[in-house]
């Protein structure tokens, strides 16, 4: 599964591991992303989002219409 919110647009980001000894080792923070899936009424079906905790809020908060309708316009597969 892919690290990468469908809404937010979160990714991993990259950074260093600094040891007690300042040995420093490659790590990545990734976001807290869930497959959710939604009732689109206008699309009559069920999708299935890749979304990040903030990405279900922000669904909560705007609605499933809207996000989807701008995740179709950026010409994703919904």
């Amino acid at each position: 599964m892919s690290a990468r919110c469908q809404v937010t647009g979160a990714e991993p980001s990259f950074g260093k591991s600094v040891s007690h000894s300042h040995r420093r080792t490659s790590r990545r923070w990734d976001p807290n992303v869930q497959r959710k899936k939604y009732l689109v009424p206008s699309l009559g079906r069920v999708v299935t989002l890749t979304v990040s905790a903030r990405g279900i809020k922000t669904i909560d908060r705007r609605g499933i219409e809207s996000v989807v309708a701008e995740i179709r316009a950026r010409g994703e597969k919904v």
